[in-house]
């Protein structure tokens, strides 16, 4: 993994949006201004078909504190994922989904194996603004609220972990105002790039986990170097 800027297309130029630290398109093509120096955070915008959606929800209910971790072969992930996702109806076409996204994550970064976590969370596992200490991860949320970020303009850095001296994001200074949190919707995904990529320390993607109301869960998958 470096820092080498991909050559741009004019059909690649077509399909995202350049805004300061970030991108945002409709094309898994988009995945490659991850590469780009000045670019931390990377969206592709994607709707999920009704019987994944189903899926999610059967998942939710039958399984409500569901935690899948594994190393994943993308080449092999589809027989490896059936026999670790519950039987309920519609679940090839999320199996097929989750190796669609193992495949363009590990072609991307060209690994032969990719860590996964799949969860079903009723709160919100990382609830302060906050950077990974990692390469690369790539998150979806498959059902409830997307992940928040902030764009690099929005951020001051200082007021990142100790340095909120115990304030909650929304007095610490973190940000000047609610308008400022940016959000993802749910099936879209979300290139995260964080402190461990080469030449990016201290620009680390500024993310968290969004509030789950009381009642409601969220499913989620992250991809990470293995």
């Amino acid at each position: 993994m470096g820092a080498t800027e991909p050559v741009e297309s004019n059909t690649y130029l077509k399909h995202y949006q350049h805004e300061n630290n970030h991108v945002t398109g409709d094309s898994p093509e988009t995945m490659t201004a991850i590469y780009q120096e000045q670019i931390n955070l990377v969206i592709v915008q994607r709707s999920l078909p009704d019987v994944i959606a189903n899926y999610c929800q059967a998942l939710v209910e039958n399984k409500s504190h569901f935690n899948l971790r594994s190393v994943v072969n993308p080449k092999t992930a589809v027989e490896s994922l059936k026999f670790s996702l519950p039987d309920l109806e519609g679940q090839p076409e999320f199996v097929e989904d989750l190796a669609l996204l193992l495949d363009m994550y590990s072609c991307l970064f060209e690994l032969d194996e990719v860590g996964l976590r799949l969860q079903v969370l009723d709160r919100a596992m990382c609830p302060r603004f906050h950077i990974d200490k990692l390469g690369c991860r790539l998150v979806s949320t498959y059902q409830g609220q997307g992940t928040e970020w902030l764009s690099n303009d929005d951020v001051d850095r200082s007021k990142l972990g100790p340095g909120n001296m115990g304030l909650s994001d929304d007095v610490s200074g973190l940000y000047s105002q609610m308008a400022d949190i940016q959000q993802v919707n749910k099936g879209d995904i979300v290139l995260l790039k964080g402190e461990g990529w080469y030449g990016n320390e201290g620009l680390g993607a500024v993310h968290r986990s969004p509030a789950v109301k009381q009642g409601e869960k969220r499913v989620v998958l992250t991809l990470d170097f293995a």
